[in-house]
């Protein structure tokens, strides 16, 4: 099979007979075998009933229904687990991105041997002060910190060769990083697309300001899996270690001075008045925190069990 196209979405029932079409004509001018995997993310309105009519019309038509909703990132894991196409695409379900993009990514998987292309919306139809430059400095941000070269991290539409996505971990909300994921894997090859941009046709953005938020506090946290997720012992342990030492080393100056002090005969005051007794003694039980934090961290790697992180209600032509 050429093409998984993924479309994760939460109520888009406006859309999506659009989109379908749309899609069905890119696949069939180009001759590409394919499937179309759609995940309902939990919609209230009537998604789930019109992607059902989709899947009874055309059995390459395959469809994940959550019970509530679970998240984007949970969205793509699920489909992502599903997918057997040679190339998957991602892409949103508001008409924002173009299916005509399709053969574009798919040659550069294909032909240009890529491992993963990540579309870039550089011209936007978005609210400058809202969502543009937020996100030019989102991405900023994420590039100097990942090491990533990208310009639109944000962007839905991307192309994966099969292997990648079956060699990620994707949770929590970090469908945004899912390049640097990639990179962390082994996956070097990396790519990018300009790909067009269109104003939203229908219904609002599911996402406000707080995904930026929320995006830059993801950000910190991959950028500490991607070093210590694994050793934990080796940033907590060493951090706790050296603050033990020096705290260890701090007290023992002060009461050996003290000693000094009483043996010559001169003027001395009790440990406890000295203030710098107290900033060690921090200092040491702050560094035991730190390496039994590393410890537990380690404990929890070697002992932890892979729970669902979605319920999936229904599912269609799998």
């Amino acid at each position: 099979m050429n093409l998984s196209i993924l479309i994760p979405l939460l109520n888009e029932e406006e859309s999506l007979k659009e989109l379908y079409s749309w899609i069905i004509k890119v696949m069939q001018s180009n001759n590409y075998s394919y499937e179309i995997i759609f995940v309902d993310d939990g919609s209230t309105d009537d998604s789930w009933n019109i992607i059902e009519s989709f899947s009874n019309e055309n059995p390459n038509v395959k469809g994940i229904r959550f019970m509530k909703n679970f998240g984007k990132s949970q969205a793509l894991h699920a489909g992502f687990a599903k997918a057997q196409g040679d190339v998957i695409i991602t892409m949103d379900a508001d008409l924002q991105d173009s299916p005509d993009e399709i053969p574009g990514l798919y040659e550069m998987i294909t032909a240009q041997k890529y491992d993963l292309v990540s579309g870039w919306k550089k011209k936007r139809y978005d609210s400058v002060v809202a969502k543009n430059l937020p996100s030019k400095l989102f991405n900023w941000a994420a590039r100097k910190t990942s090491g990533v070269e990208l310009n639109d991290f944000n962007c839905g539409l991307k192309a994966y060769k099969n292997t990648v996505v079956k060699n990620i971990e994707v949770s929590g909300e970090m469908h945004r990083y899912i390049p640097v994921l990639a990179k962390n894997a082994g996956f070097s090859k990396i790519g990018e697309k300009v790909v067009i941009h269109q104003a939203r046709k229908y219904g609002e953005t599911k996402f406000g300001m707080e995904r930026f938020i929320n995006g830059f506090l993801d950000l910190i946290t991959i950028w500490f899996l991607s070093r210590f997720g694994k050793r934990p012992m080796h940033l907590f342990g060493a951090i706790g270690s050296l603050m033990f030492i020096i705290g260890f080393l701090s007290a023992g100056y002060i009461g050996v001075s003290k000693l000094y002090h009483m043996y010559t005969g001169m003027k001395y005051s009790l440990v406890t008045n000295n203030p710098w007794f107290y900033i060690a003694l921090t200092t040491m039980i702050l560094g035991t925190q730190l390496f039994l934090a590393g410890f537990l961290g380690e404990i929890i790697l070697r002992t932890k069990s892979n729970e669902a992180r979605y319920k999936v209600a229904r599912e269609v032509n799998f």
